[in-house]
């Protein structure tokens, strides 16, 4: 029996391909990796067949790729070495919102802006990154760690437990879904790691090479009942991080981010027409913090937060200007506040596309207090590159009460142009080696500075090599990424 027979056979001939206008959708994505070929696709449409698609291409040494989003950007979907595409657009079943135990079960085919619109029907909402992309997978971003705009601690980490294909085709439940009857047992809600090892954290930034994830359980919150978002425009970095050393760590507000003036720009302009304007006013850094009162007491918590926020202006940083409004912007609170808990929207280019049609990121984890001198870093290495300072995407997310931060640098370029591609591609590469000899910690590493990474931390890369010998040992889970 061919291939394309078998796989007929499990998901149904309408649910597979391997036409080549259908294997091209998954051939490339928005990063600078080459585009490569799978031999087929399938949309199962439930675990079972997720596991007898694995365990045949198991059986028969065929490569996986197993794809939940609708848009890509690190590469890490690119078919490599051809094999079959699984695509579980098909699962995007929200299975349950448990406003008792605050956690939502959904499928990996959910999308952020299914996913915030169902919760928004209930009353509640979820702990999420930095205006995801609507059709993203909210699996996919919270398995891969996309960093919350949320600074409190309690929601650095989302996921719960989940279910998992590995690579034989049996199905395991992590955390206290693995108890007997789940989901109606008494260990709902409980903590992740339930009975045993912690496996849920071997499936967290492996893309895709050590298991497949069908469903997850993830923390959700009650909406809020009061907020208030503040604004500071800031010219030293390293006075607002100051300011925020002082603040998070008391457990003060609940986004809490540092934006330059282009990427600030790019988020809220009506019109791309207005970038150009929007950016020569905005300062070079804005600030900005949100507070919130929740279901218990919401006008104490926000009265506290304020007089705290009040006394540190007055008594230790008096030369900041922290208001309600950021000067010469009316309205930007009034706009801004809402698009903090939602994806972007659909039916409006992504912001980060909206400049030259195509964007590079380079992020990492970093102490706060070395921020100025790996934006100086990246700045310089940026001109001696030929790209424009001034066009240079930076954005700080403080985690944890600024405990850390990840420093985020977007590198806007047009895909149609070879030459810019080609820049684009030598600056990333140099600027991240260059950031790492600084003390940076590439914590998600993909496409040309994953090999750097791995090369580096040559420990760490023999124990993800022993790990995926467990889970993967004919490496047929998405082969050629991480260490693999």
């Amino acid at each position: 029996m061919s291939m394309k027979d078998a796989l007929e056979k499990i998901v149904g001939k309408e649910n597979l391909s391997d036409t080549a206008a259908d294997l091209q959708l998954y051939a490339r994505d928005f990063s600078l990796l080459p585009s490569g070929m799978a031999d087929a696709v399938v949309w199962p449409g439930s675990a079972e067949e997720v596991g007898k698609v694995v365990e045949y291409c198991n059986e028969n040494n065929v490569p996986v790729i197993p794809v939940s989003s609708r848009t890509h950007v690190h590469g890490s979907t690119i078919p490599k070495q051809g094999g079959v595409v699984i695509d579980l657009k098909r699962m995007n079943k929200i299975l349950e919102i448990d406003k008792v135990n605050r956690l939502a079960r959904f499928e990996a085919g959910v999308t952020w802006e299914q996913y915030t619109a169902a919760l928004k029907e209930e009353g509640m909402r979820t702990i999420m990154p930095l205006l995801p992309r609507p059709d993203r997978s909210v699996l996919t971003d919270f398995l891969e760690r996309e960093v919350p705009t949320s600074i409190v601690y309690d929601y650095g980490e989302p996921t719960q437990s989940m279910q998992v294909v590995w690579s034989d085709g049996s199905i395991f439940r992590t955390g206290s879904a693995s108890v007997n009857g789940f989901p109606d047992s008494k260990s709902r809600g409980a903590n992740p790691s339930g009975p045993g090892i912690d496996f849920y954290r071997f499936l967290q930034g492996a893309q895709g090479t050590m298991g497949i994830v069908t469903w997850m359980s993830a923390k959700i919150e009650h909406e809020t009942k009061i907020d208030k978002i503040f604004f500071a425009p800031i010219d030293n970095l390293a006075f607002g991080q100051d300011f925020l050393h002082r603040i998070l760590p008391r457990r003060i507000g609940q986004e809490c981010l540092l934006l330059n003036n282009v990427d600030l720009a790019a988020i809220v302009a009506d019109k791309e027409d207005d970038f150009d304007a929007l950016c020569a006013k905005l300062p070079p850094w804005t600030l900005i913090l949100s507070i919130s009162g929740v279901l218990r007491r919401p006008e104490e918590k926000i009265a506290y937060e304020e007089k705290f926020l009040a006394e540190v202006l007055k008594n230790e940083f008096p030369s900041l200007q922290f208001s309600e409004k950021l000067a010469g912007f009316p309205g930007l609170g009034r706009k801004l506040m809402p698009m903090l808990r939602k994806p972007w929207p659909a039916d409006v280019k992504y912001w980060k596309n909206r400049l030259r049609g195509a964007c590079q990121d380079i992020f990492f984890i970093a102490r706060p207090e070395k921020t100025p001198e790996l934006v100086a870093i990246m700045e310089s290495i940026a001109a001696k590159n030929g790209y424009p300072i001034a066009d240079l995407g930076k954005y700080i997310q403080p985690i944890e009460h600024n405990r850390a931060c990840q420093v985020e640098f977007s590198l806007f370029y047009n895909q149609e142009d070879e030459q810019e591609k080609e820049m684009v591609a030598r600056l990333n590469r140099e600027a991240s080696v260059a950031l790492m000899n600084a003390g940076a910690f590439f914590s998600r590493p993909y496409g040309d500075v994953a090999p750097i990474v791995y090369e580096r931390a040559t420990n760490y890369t023999m124990a993800l090599k022993r790990v995926k010998k467990v889970f993967d040992p004919k490496n047929i889970l998405n082969p050629g990424n991480l260490c693999f």
